[in-house]
């Protein structure tokens, strides 16, 4: 009996041209038949957006042989939704996989996080999905230290599966000595944000978002330490965002029944 080659759907946010998806997919390669759905421009930062008040275009594109490839002109999200509902027909693939992205996904950042979003959108759509982040937003980022976790990591959830309603947000630190694989949860950690006002040739201001990273956790199991001792950090994500601890103390609160 033939044995089943998994399809393995790769989407990113720093655009279908970037360096991190080229080794994302020439890893992924090793492993199963590779569908490339990607945004045709960088969509960092854009979250769960959707895109729904203009017509999204999806293009096929030639970059890689033997790679089926599409490049989209909407958000990350949009990639996964095109990918399941036009290019695999509502088929699903056996996994989705982000990234690899530019720039470091941990903590808070999975909020705003584009590559994180698609693998969400993997994850509601019943797909088995993983993000991946390395801690290098230059050009020349070296993520050839990556590319054995990444294959070991998606190995093991091929194999294994995911709980229902997660997936997995895998960040690497920016070193040729990876020390091996952490299990953490998300460091507690928000961003301290500034608008840097300038004037544009007609004196009217505009404002550049800057600001920087504040961690407000001390734990050795987060996400940010782990990093930070050259380990790879794998944080187990859900989209489920209720508080369910806090169902019961609402539960207490003295409601009329009816105003």
């Amino acid at each position: 009996m033939k044995k089943h080659q998994p399809t393995i759907l790769v989407v990113n946010d720093d655009g279908i041209t970037a360096p991190g998806i080229k080794v994302l997919i020439e890893t992924m390669q090793q492993l199963g038949r590779v569908v490339v759905v990607a945004p045709d421009s960088p969509q960092s930062g854009m979250g769960h957006a959707i895109t729904i008040g203009k017509p999204l275009r999806l293009d096929t594109v030639n970059l890689y042989n033997g790679v089926e490839m599409y490049k989209c002109s909407g958000t990350p999200v949009d990639c996964v939704k095109l990918a399941v509902n036009r290019v695999f027909k509502g088929a699903k693939p056996d996994l989705c996989v982000s990234g690899i992205n530019h720039g470091l996904n941990h903590s808070i950042n999975v909020l705003y996080s584009g590559t994180m979003s698609a693998a969400v959108e993997g994850a509601i759509e019943g797909i088995p999905a993983i993000g991946f982040s390395l801690d290098d937003y230059t050009e020349e980022a070296n993520f050839a230290p990556s590319a054995a976790y990444i294959k070991q990591i998606a190995q093991q959830v091929l194999k294994n599966g995911l709980p229902q309603g997660t997936l997995l947000n895998v960040n690497f630190p920016k070193t040729t000595d990876i020390k091996g694989i952490k299990i953490c949860r998300q460091a507690r950690g928000k961003w301290a944000e500034e608008f840097n006002e300038r004037m544009d040739p007609y004196k009217r201001p505009y404002y550049w978002l800057t600001g920087e990273f504040q961690l407000n956790d001390q734990g050795e199991d987060t996400d940010v330490w782990a990093l930070e001792h050259h380990y790879v950090s794998v944080v187990p994500v859900q989209f489920d965002m209720t508080a369910h601890h806090a169902i019961s103390l609402l539960n207490g609160w003295k409601f009329e029944s009816k105003i």
